[in-house]
């Protein structure tokens, strides 16, 4: 009996850049798999994509990871690249991937005025509710109250609902998934790629390095754990009141679901 060392998705993945450089427990190579599956099922070329990232953990994922044109941009600036892109090859199918911090952070004002324009692109954001690669400090998404190494007594102020900012900026497609619910991720990434406007897609990752250590949610095992608990799916969240869904994440296609959107 032979085992096969061959990574599943290896025929997408770059020559050379087969080891990850991710940390251990990171959810970051669930999504890199979620979403070369999507891609994969749906039959496409790799040639038919422009994938963009900015800086941090999860720029690493399609640069230099996947076999396919990237551009690994400024910090905050992925989706003013992929505008471009998008303007310069209108037939491209123009993905990015990046972080909650490089996204709603330094690059805030892009993300909302991408969603407002309703421009054809898919963006996947990678939220770890914490700036990782840069040793864990607080972002726009950390919960309030959790300590990092920048609020070492609690972050201040609500984190942003990103799949409720984009929402009303004017994003036509938005779904939230969890790197618990990887097969959810893919079919929202195929989804995401046929829909004509700006799709995006929020992917709740653990971090057990910084995140886990600094609030206290521990390992990996446990942070997949607290993901499945904190998950609601969006059919359920209808009966729910607002305190019931309080520390709750809302999971499902938000915003532009065609059928089955629900879980």
């Amino acid at each position: 009996m032979t085992t096969s060392t061959q990574h599943p998705m290896g025929k997408y993945l770059r020559p050379g850049a087969e080891a990850t450089t991710f940390c251990p427990g990171c959810g970051d190579g669930v999504i890199a798999h979620s979403v070369l599956r999507a891609i994969d099922d749906d039959g496409a070329d790799m040639d038919d994509f422009v994938f963009v990232c900015g800086i941090g953990c999860a720029g690493w994922i399609p640069s230099p990871y996947f076999h396919a044109d990237t551009l690994h941009t400024t910090h905050g600036r992925p989706l003013a690249f992929a505008t471009g892109v998008k303007l310069a090859r209108p037939q491209a199918g123009v993905i990015v991937i990046s972080g909650d911090g490089d996204l709603s952070a330094i690059g805030g004002n892009h993300l909302i005025h991408a969603a407002r324009r309703d421009l054809d692109l898919t963006v996947i954001c990678v939220n770890n509710r914490i700036y990782g690669m840069t040793g864990g400090q607080v972002a726009p998404t950390t919960p309030e109250g959790v300590g990092t190494v920048t609020t070492p007594y609690g972050a201040e102020g609500r984190p942003f609902d990103l799949c409720r900012l984009v929402e009303a900026a004017g994003a036509t497609y938005v779904s939230r998934w969890t790197t618990a619910q990887p097969r959810f991720i893919t079919r929202s990434v195929k989804r995401a790629l046929t829909h004509e406007g700006f799709a995006f897609i929020e992917v709740m990752s653990q971090c057990p390095v910084h995140f886990g250590k600094l609030s206290g949610e521990g390992s990996a095992v446990r942070m997949h754990e607290i993901m499945q608990d904190q998950s609601v799916p969006l059919r359920q969240a209808a009966s729910l009141s607002p305190g019931q869904l309080q520390d709750k994440w809302v999971v499902g296609e938000l915003v532009g679901a065609t059928t089955g959107g629900e879980r």
